[in-house]
């Protein structure tokens, strides 16, 4: 309930006792006056039928009806008489006058008295008729019995009065009782009104100035003038208590506002040196990040060109020992190039039917050396069901979970089941585990980069932390909702929810064999373009290692001449960061200009700026970055070279 304000009360305050006091006395003077009425009435009803019954005594002892016909005639000119009638003392009826809808039955022979028939709104009065004692004179009569003769009842007399007049004068009452105590109601407001101004204006305009002081506009109390000390102005003391007030808050605002001016500008200052150390930071991380993936990148290249050649066991044991290595420094990096694409928004993602027989089908056969290395059972259940999400990021999200729940468990094994939800719309695909478990406490925290559960030492066989984070923001992005259920020392069940769609009526099936590919890889002219010697180098063994045909390149001038001495390469593979401010993707859409055809290429860059990658999909260029995966280029090389077949006679 809002609360009223000053002047409101005070109204109120001067109208209650003004309402009170003319609410009862006008129900008091109204009550006494309707008793007035109804005592005036009741008499002159009783005065009425009265006087008839002794005018009709002489007409019922003589049986002269139509002396009582005059009479009850007579009887309907008073006021409020509806019909009137005399009886004799058989109850017959002699005379009546008046309406009918106001008679009543022929009555018995009762004494005197009074009815009311509410309905109607009627009085019928009953006043019974006797004959007069006249006393004689009989010499034979005793003294004492002269003149005592027993009065002897005639008939009686009957008349219906009603109360209509009354009630009538009883609302005319009513209203003038009620305009009168309106018009005292309303002398009461204005009364209260003029008085009331006199006390709450004073109140009001310090009202006014309290809350100009609180927001903060302390030169009002200076505008208000200070009343004699004689005043009866009775809030003389507030005000100058005010005016005091204002001027000590003045003062106290003027040195904060000093204070946080210089707090301030010493907080800007920080700001701006925590900027730049931020982007000194960010620079020297760029730089390392390049730098670092260059020469990794160029390491796994020697690495996957060195496993290629023939070797005795000991050394292939060395070299396995060594890819193992550069796998993990290049999940480490892979792991936070996904971190900073999915931050960028630059992940691409296409919503399509998925069959999830398949997915799972290759899920078994990338993780059972895993489970069995460990020792542990890997079971995953099959599903005919179809779902709506990205093929890719589909598959990476479930690898990332089952990956980590194998990593974690060290007896018993790992489950991998559907179950549909939202009465059949959904799926729910679910990775149940007999691992370690999670607490409570950290089941949020483990969504974070690099925090791990019993990984003190940082084992880098356990992983880098990174995984569930990435699959977190994976989900987010295709709007898959990730749960965890999990219990210490029991296990964990990780739920990914994704919507159930139809499956579509014509499915493409790969029918490309390995040796197909690998002939397709082994007919073609690449084209590489790369400033690093190193690098270069390695990429070339490499590719040479898979047959393929290679021209290398350092600048664009270096590709034109090429060009210039008829090379037609089926796919172009250059770096970003060129020499002499050129970059990859300018080179690339200069050569497909000259060539006049859309040459398939890619990129491969140790930068993962987000702009960067944003600005290779308007260029519709897949970027690879570095270190690149063999694998991954070997598989997107037949990609692009599946969409443009090579023409033998461009060798």
């Amino acid at each position: 309930m809002r609360q009223l304000d000053i002047r409101a009360r005070m109204l109120l305050a001067a109208l209650l006792p003004v309402v009170l006091v003319s609410v009862l006395l006008t129900g008091v003077f109204l009550l006494a006056r309707f008793d007035d009425l109804q005592e005036t009435y009741q008499q002159r009803a009783r005065s009425v039928v009265r006087q008839l019954a002794l005018a009709s005594e002489y007409g019922l002892f003589s049986a002269n009806q139509a002396q009582l016909q005059v009479l009850v005639q007579g009887a309907l000119r008073e006021p409020d008489v509806r019909w009137a009638a005399v009886f004799d003392q058989r109850g017959q009826l002699l005379a009546s006058a008046g309406g009918a809808e106001a008679a009543v039955s022929s009555p018995w022979l009762t004494p005197e008295g009074q009815t009311l028939d509410a309905r109607r709104r009627i009085d019928v009065l009953v006043q019974p008729v006797s004959s007069s004692g006249v006393g004689l004179d009989d010499l034979y009569q005793p003294l004492d019995t002269r003149g005592t003769s027993k009065p002897v009842q005639l008939g009686q007399v009957v008349v219906v009065f009603s109360r209509q007049s009354v009630d009538l004068q009883r609302q005319r009452m009513g209203l003038l009782g009620g305009l009168i105590s309106l018009l005292g109601l309303l002398f009461g407001v204005a009364l209260a009104l003029v008085l009331g101004r006199g006390v709450t204006r004073p109140i009001m305009r310090i009202t006014q100035l309290i809350e100009r002081i609180g927001q903060g506009d302390f030169a009002a109390a200076t505008e208000v003038s200070t009343p004699p000390v004689k005043s009866n102005d009775p809030l003389r003391h507030l005000r100058i208590n005010l005016q005091h007030m204002a001027a000590r808050l003045s003062s106290s605002r003027d040195d904060l506002e000093q204070q946080i001016s210089s707090a301030t500008q010493a907080l800007r200052e920080k700001k701006e040196e925590a900027e730049q150390a931020t982007l000194a930071k960010s620079r020297f991380l760029a730089a390392a990040s390049h730098d670092l993936r260059q020469p990794t990148h160029a390491l796994g290249m020697f690495v996957a060109r060195l496993s290629q050649l023939p070797h005795d066991d000991t050394t292939r044991a060395l070299i396995g020992q060594l890819d193992a290595s550069v796998q993990a420094m290049q999940n480490l990096l892979d792991g936070l190039l996904d971190i900073s694409r999915l931050e960028a928004g630059a992940v691409r993602f296409k919503h399509e039917p998925v069959a999830l027989a398949g997915l799972l089908q290759q899920l078994q056969h990338d993780l059972d050396a895993t489970a069995q290395e460990k020792g542990l059972q890997l079971r995953i259940r099959g599903c005919p069901l179809w779902v709506l999400s990205d093929a890719t990021l589909l598959y990476r999200m479930v690898l990332n979970l089952v990956a980590n729940a194998l990593r974690y468990t060290n007896r018993g094994g790992v489950l991998v089941a559907c179950r549909r939800v939202d009465a059949g719309r959904q799926v729910q695909i679910q990775v149940w585990d007999s691992g370690i478990g999670i607490a409570p406490e950290h089941q949020q925290d483990v969504f974070k980069e690099f925090f791990q559960l019993d990984n003190s030492a940082r084992d880098r066989n356990k992983g880098m932390g990174l995984g569930l984070s990435i699959v977190q923001r994976t989900a987010e992005l295709l709007g898959h909702p990730l749960q965890l259920t999990s219990r210490p020392g029991v296990g964990s069940r990780f739920s990914l929810t994704v919507p159930v769609v139809a499956p579509p009526d014509q499915c493409a099936v790969d029918t490309g064999s390995p040796s197909t590919q690998q002939d397709a890889l082994a007919a073609a002219l690449v084209l590489v373009i790369e400033d690093d010697a190193l690098a270069r180098s390695a990429l070339v063994g490499v590719l040479q290692g898979w047959g393929m045909l290679v021209h290398q390149a350092q600048t664009l001038e270096d590709a034109l001449s090429l060009l210039a001495a008829g090379l037609q390469p089926n796919v172009i593979i250059s770096d970003y960061r060129l020499p002499q401010g050129q970059n990859g993707i300018d080179v690339v859409q200069t050569l497909r200009h000259q060539w006049q055809r859309p040459v398939p290429a890619c990129l491969m860059s140790g930068d993962t700026d987000g702009a960067l990658m944003k600005r290779a999909q308007l260029a519709e260029l897949t970027l690879l970055h570095k270190p690149v995966r063999p694998a991954k280029l070997r598989s997107l090389l037949r990609h692009l070279l599946q969409d443009h077949p090579v023409d033998e006679d461009l060798r």
